[in-house]
C-alpha cells in the first residue's frame, strides 16, 4: 500500500498533462476520497489509506484525467462563501458572476424589500445569494430546464431559505406579471462555432446554458427586450456577457432605450457584466 506523500506525487504526474492544477486537484480528489481536510494530508504524510480509499481516490483520478470538472467529481463548488449542489445539468459557478452579485447589493441596501427576478438561474448562485444577503427582499428565479431548477431548489433548501420562489419558464415567457427592482441574468452567451466549447470543463458543461444564436447575443437581445415589461421605473437589469461583447450588449441596450448603461469589469479586468436603467412608468 503507497503512502499519502506517495499517492499525491503519482497522481500530481498522472495528471499533469490534462490539469493546470494537478496537484491541487490531486489532493481535493484524495481528500475526497479520505473523508478528510486538506490539513490531514500535510499532517500525516506517511499514513497509508485502507485499499477502498485508494480504489476510490484511484476512479476519481481516472474521471479528472479524462477531463471531467471538479466541482462535477465533488457534487459542489464554492460561491460568494456558500457551497452549492452542482451536476452536469448546470453550469460550474465561476468567481467572475460574483461581480454581478457585488452590483445588485451595491443598489440594494440591507433592509430593501425589492423583488428581483433571476433568469436563467442554473444551479440557483445568484437568485439564492441575492435571497441570502437581502433577506427582505422577495426573489423569483426561473430556468427553462427542469433538472436544473430540481438542483436550485435543493440549494435554496440547504440555505434555509423562505423568500425565493422558482418557476421553469422560457426567459419571461412563465413569470408573472409585476415589476421588478432588479432582473438580473448570467444567459448562455458563446457562439454557437466558438472553439473553447470543444476545451476543458466546458465540454462537460450543459451547451444549452452556454451558447446562442446569432454569435451568442441571441438570449440576451430577448431578455433586454422583454425586461423591459417586468421593471419597475428606474428598475436595473443586469446582464453578464463575454469579454468581447461589450460593445455589442451596449447598443442593444441602446436600440430598447435603455438609461445610465454601463459595463463593469470582472477579476480578470475583462468586460463582464453591463447594466442598464429603465425610465418608462
Amino acid at each position: 500500500m503507497a503512502s499519502i506523500k506517495n499517492l499525491l506525487i503519482d497522481a500530481a504526474n498522472m495528471l499533469a498533462a490534462s490539469s493546470e492544477s494537478a496537484h491541487l486537484d490531486a489532493e481535493i480528489l484524495l481528500c475526497l476520497a479520505l473523508n478528510k481536510q486538506r490539513s490531514y494530508l500535510r499532517a500525516w504524510p506517511e499514513n497509508e489509506p485502507t485499499t477502498n480509499q485508494e480504489t476510490l481516490f484511484k476512479s476519481y483520478l481516472q474521471e479528472r484525467y479524462l477531463g471531467k470538472p471538479i466541482a462535477y467529481i465533488l457534487g459542489y463548488k464554492e460561491f460568494w462563501s456558500r457551497d452549492f449542489k452542482v451536476t452536469p445539468d448546470v453550469l460550474i459557478p465561476r468567481p467572475d458572476t460574483e461581480l454581478i452579485i457585488e452590483l445588485c447589493l451595491d443598489v440594494l441596501p440591507l433592509n430593501s424589500t425589492a423583488n428581483i427576478l433571476d433568469l436563467g438561474t442554473g444551479s440557483g448562485i445568484i437568485g439564492i445569494t441575492l435571497a441570502a444577503e437581502r433577506p427582505h427582499c422577495q426573489v423569483i428565479a426561473s430556468d427553462f430546464s427542469l433538472a436544473a431548477l430540481n438542483i436550485a431548489k435543493l440549494n435554496a433548501q440547504a440555505h434555509h431559505l423562505n423568500n425565493i420562489t422558482f418557476y421553469q419558464s422560457d426567459w419571461l415567457k412563465n413569470i408573472p406579471k409585476q415589476k421588478f427592482e432588479i432582473i438580473v441574468s448570467n444567459p448562455p452567451y458563446i457562439a454557437k462555432d466558438d472553439e473553447h466549447l470543444t476545451l476543458g470543463d466546458l465540454r462537460f458543461e450543459p451547451t444549452t446554458a452556454l451558447s446562442a444564436n446569432d454569435y451568442g447575443l441571441s438570449d440576451i437581445k430577448t431578455i433586454i427586450n422583454h425586461a423591459r415589461d417586468y421593471l419597475a421605473p428606474q428598475g436595473h437589469l443586469l446582464i453578464e456577457h463575454g469579454y468581447n461583447q461589450k460593445n455589442a450588449v451596449q447598443d442593444i441596450f441602446n436600440d430598447f432605450n435603455y438609461q445610465q448603461i454601463n459595463t463593469h469589469i470582472d477579476l480578470s479586468e475583462q468586460p463582464r457584466v453591463t447594466r442598464g436603467q429603465w425610465q418608462s412608468t
